[in-house]
């Protein structure tokens, strides 16, 4: 990314995004019961514990955390240069019959969530799916939409979102920038 770059959501914005959405996912599903969270490697996961907490603080109840590595479902795999590397994903709890949360950075194309879907899919049968995303930045290629969005970034293709987590970029915020 350039140096014109431009911060969209600074770690309070980030913070509270996240406290709106845990609020809308209770109120949506009337509690957490039955409910596991599925961080999508990599950001997704610091995500979706992020979500767990404020969860647990709102509520008083704890909700499992999972990590799904869509490595192997990605449908530009045989387009990327590099070797793959592929981690095993960890679900803490049988996601048969309740209600699965993807959560991920950015929702763009759509097709990272169609792969995580489908690496879902292969791990049981939940009886909903749903999507939170940090930012949505449009430019959908498959029929895909998020149930809880942090922020709506309306971009060009051109342009770059870039997510920082604290736990594994050492700060937090989301800039924009060209490629």
């Amino acid at each position: 990314m350039t140096a014109n770059r431009k911060t969209i959501l600074d770690e309070a914005a980030i913070r509270r995004a996240l406290t709106r959405i845990a609020h809308e996912l209770i109120e949506r599903n009337k509690g957490v019961e039955e409910t596991v969270l599925v961080g999508i490697r990599t950001r997704g996961i610091f995500l979706a514990q992020r979500l767990a907490e404020r969860i647990r603080r709102i509520e008083g109840e704890e909700v499992p955390v999972g990590e799904l590595d869509i490595t192997l479902y990605r449908d530009d795999l045989t387009e990327k240069a590099e070797q793959a590397e592929v981690k095993a994903s960890q679900l803490p709890v049988d996601i048969n019959g309740r209600t699965v949360v993807l959560v991920d950075d950015v929702l763009f194309t759509g097709r990272t969530v169609r792969a995580a879907m489908d690496a879902l899919i292969d791990q049981g049968r939940p009886r909903m799916i749903q999507l939170a995303v940090l930012v949505d930045r449009g430019h959908r290629e498959l029929p895909i939409r998020a149930d809880y969005v942090g922020k709506n970034v309306p971009t060009s293709k051109s342009e770059i979102i870039q997510v920082m987590v604290a736990e594994y970029d050492s700060q937090d915020q989301v800039v924009i920038g060209s490629k």
